[in-house]
């Protein structure tokens, strides 16, 4: 037993050959799968595409062994929960990966999926196409582990139970799916988030919250020309307000303040009766962030321009994942498995928020960048390091198993059903 609490200890060479054997083999459906899923415009509010997507997912859970449930939304994506029941007395996981981009429609038409010299590009291969793909072959190729041939059976996750979200709506805060990421991770002894690794190859144990503000600042129009001294212009404060929320950069080591969007007026020769400035805040911990949106209402009540106002609506917001003692533990059976894959595996903090933001902030151990090496997220340069992602969805089975036969893990959640 004393074994098992070795790192990596409790999976074998022979395993995880037999995992790299079975994702070599599915490599060519995976590309497959891949152009299927990026060719389709999915941005966060295209519903039609999210769910296009979302059927899929479901259909290849379904198909590995999943018991699926859609939880519908009006406005946004449905959010897919596939759900293993496995082995009584193991731990139980939670898996999550997204549905949506942050592309409009018609992006996929003007640069549809492409390899080059053994890279991807296209809307959403990386951020998080691959990642989710990883996660479905992934539990494939844990399925088929030890599995005969010549039988229809498939071998039972090593976990009490384990729990897909594909959630619709990641790149906008996860507003819909969010309630339910947080119901079911408060059921998880461990979390596992599918965003892509880092470009240098890390996995993510740490990110920086973050919090999206629309400051709007109401004034008062007139004639530009006439009698401009009637009119309060809301540009001029907006501008006022943009300078001062910029100059919160440095103020406190891990924070960040940038005022993204701004736009108000309706013509050159009127006093601009309405603006609005959209703000992202981000910082390391939770004390950072709370101090930098103090500081930013300060600003909003703290006019400049006489005679104007200015309202303010939160419109996201993820608090910091702080790296827990807990998720070291993830990282160590990471780095393990890594190591006899063949590769070296470190892991970082950075600066953009994802679901691991919840789960972690509700105390669960948490990793991200588990998916395929990729970068230039958000971008038309976006890319997918082919080469990474046989290697890659190794590493995250063999850590899923790695976890599983884990007691230390198993023995996380106090109160066992």
């Amino acid at each position: 037993m004393a074994s098992l609490y070795t790192p990596g200890a409790a999976v074998s060479p022979d395993e995880l050959a037999d995992l790299e054997e079975i994702l070599e083999e599915e490599l060519p459906a995976y590309l497959e799968d891949l152009a299927g899923l990026v060719n389709v415009d999915c941005g966060s509010y295209t519903k039609a595409g999210v769910d296009q997507v979302g059927r899929w997912t479901a259909r290849f859970l379904e198909r590995i062994g999943a018991t699926v449930e859609i939880r519908p939304d009006e406005t946004l994506g449905d959010t897919v929960i596939g759900t293993f029941d496995g082995q009584p007395g193991g731990p139980r996981a939670l898996l999550i990966g997204h549905l949506d981009t942050v592309f409009p429609e018609g992006t996929v038409r003007a640069r549809p999926l492409r390899i080059e010299a053994g890279i991807a590009h296209g809307p959403g291969v990386t951020d998080m196409k691959g990642g989710l793909l990883t996660g479905l072959y992934a539990l494939l190729a844990l399925r088929a582990l030890g599995t005969d041939e010549d039988e229809d059976e498939v071998s039972d996750l090593p976990f009490e139970r384990l729990v897909f979200v594909a959630n619709p709506d990641e790149e906008i805060g996860s507003p819909s799916s969010t309630p339910h990421i947080r119901e079911l991770a408060l059921e998880a002894d461990a979390c596992f988030v599918l965003e892509c690794a880092r470009a240098n190859g890390d996995i993510v144990s740490a990110r920086k919250g973050t919090v999206d503000l629309r400051l709007t600042v109401h004034g008062r129009a007139a004639h530009a020309g006439v009698e401009p001294e009637k009119g309060r212009s809301a540009i001029l404060e907006a501008a006022h307000e943009a300078i001062a929320i910029h100059a919160l950069n440095g103020r406190w080591p891990g924070v960040t303040a940038n005022v993204g969007v701004i736009h108000g007026g309706i013509r050159p020769n009127v006093v601009a009766e309405e603006t609005a400035l959209e703000v992202d805040l981000r910082a390391t911990t939770r004390e950072e962030l709370e101090a930098a949106e103090a500081a930013v209402r300060g600003i909003a009540a703290a006019t400049t321009v006489p005679d104007v106002r200015v309202t303010i609506e939160e419109t996201g917001r993820h608090w910091p994942m702080e790296r827990l003692e807990r998720s070291g533990r993830l990282v160590e059976h990471a780095v393990a498995i890594a190591d006899r894959l063949g590769f070296p595996l470190a892991d970082c903090a950075t600066g953009g928020a994802s679901d691991a933001n919840t789960t972690a902030g509700l105390g669960i151990p948490t990793l991200d960048g588990l998916g395929p090496i990729g970068g230039s997220d958000h971008s038309p340069a976006e890319y997918l390091e082919v080469d990474s992602i046989v290697p890659r969805t190794t590493l995250f089975a063999g850590l899923l198993l790695a976890v599983a036969r884990d007691p230390l893990v198993a023995s996380w959640r106090p109160h066992r059903a």
